[in-house]
């Protein structure tokens, strides 16, 4: 069946619908009366599925959501007094409402800086340093992001340094991967290499982003720290009766390949997108190019007469540049609509336009 354009469809990977695969696996999982509450095979299937995808014994749960996945994380590696140091743009401080300073009794989140949304190493150990005395929330989380909500990604290296750094000053290295596999798209390595051999100790996996149509996987790579995780999963109503179909999407997205399939396939429309954005000479890369995203800065007029063509891009997030997402589902010949549309635009708007049109 074709796809009509939509026009929305560079505003979030979220926009995507479920990928053949998963849905595959869901259909195959709709079958007859299976156990509730995890205790069924797709559910064991799809916690294998994950140990020998990261080629380690971690501790695996679902959940609905990224900001449960999220808060659940942090609340099960802090007490009420201790605090989480994350970039200032991270999503757990940005955009969850609160939640993990809810889930973990109150908790707080320390902010640093650090360019293209990657903590700065050194701010960390001043917020970790600065204060000492018990009227200050003792620093016991290192929480970082793959991809960052800038779109950049931390390289192997970059990560085993972060790691260090964390065990230098005694804290737990969270990691929210909600796009964890466009970051090991754009890497070309192994989940082990973003992961538990760089020192996390707890991942937040997201599949809702890369062809699923709901659920995230909450990753312990440190098993002792998953004690008891399952009671604050039942607590926060992320325990799902029927769990298989949390769980199932996994097993398709996994033993077909289609996870790191989906993810390579967005990457590359980010690329191809770049190029259609930066034909226009106006148009500003803001940050690389290195999972999904695009990131510029567009001429105010130029931004005005995209979203009066219908165009549904996000603006508030990356300091009040524009925000272009690609998924699993984008297709080239729409990237190049939106190209073709765009420099029409521009040529009405910006003047001059020193680039020449990319033949389409």
């Amino acid at each position: 069946m074709e796809i009509a354009l939509n026009k929305n469809m560079f505003a979030s990977d979220n926009y995507s619908g479920i990928c053949p695969e998963a849905w595959q696996s869901l259909e195959e999982a709709n079958q007859g009366f299976v156990n509730s509450y995890g205790d069924d095979a797709w559910t064991t299937r799809a916690c294998n599925a994950l140990r020998d995808f990261f080629e380690v014994d971690c501790q695996v749960f679902f959940v609905f959501n990224g900001t449960a996945a999220n808060s659940l994380a942090i609340a099960s590696l802090c007490r009420s007094y201790h605090s989480v140091i994350c970039h200032e743009m991270a999503h757990v401080e940005t955009d969850e409402c609160g939640a993990g300073e809810f889930f973990s009794n109150g908790t707080k989140i320390l902010l640093v800086p650090g360019a293209d949304g990657k903590i700065d190493h050194q701010a960390v150990t001043h917020t970790v340093q600065r204060r000492s005395d018990i009227h200050y929330p003792k620093p016991k989380v290192l929480s970082v992001t793959q991809a960052t909500e800038l779109g950049t990604v931390y390289s192997p290296d970059e990560l085993t340094a972060i790691g260090e750094l964390a065990r230098q000053h005694e804290l737990y290295l969270h990691m929210d991967g909600a796009r964890f596999a466009n970051a090991l798209a754009g890497l070309k390595v192994n989940p082990k290499d973003l992961s538990w051999q760089a020192g996390v100790d707890v991942l937040t996996f997201g599949g809702t982003k890369n062809g699923m149509a709901v659920g995230e996987a909450v990753v312990f790579f440190n098993r002792q720290l998953a004690q008891e995780f399952d009671y604050r999963c039942k607590q926060a109503g992320q325990l799902a009766s029927k769990m298989r179909y949390l769980a199932a999407p996994w097993v398709g997205l996994i033993e077909s390949g289609a996870l790191l399939k989906n993810a390579l396939h967005a990457n590359h429309c980010a690329q191809l997108l770049a190029e259609e954005l930066l034909s226009v000479a106006e148009i500003k890369l803001i940050h690389p190019v290195q999972a999904n995203a695009v990131f510029v800065q567009l001429p105010l007029n130029l931004m005005t007469a995209l979203h009066h063509a219908g165009w549904h891009f996000y603006t508030f997030i990356g300091s009040g540049h524009a925000r272009f997402m690609c998924s699993w589902q984008t297709r080239q010949e729409d990237i190049r609509t939106f190209g073709n549309e765009l420099r029409t635009l521009a040529a009405d708007c910006c003047q001059p336009l020193t680039n020449q049109v990319r033949n389409p």
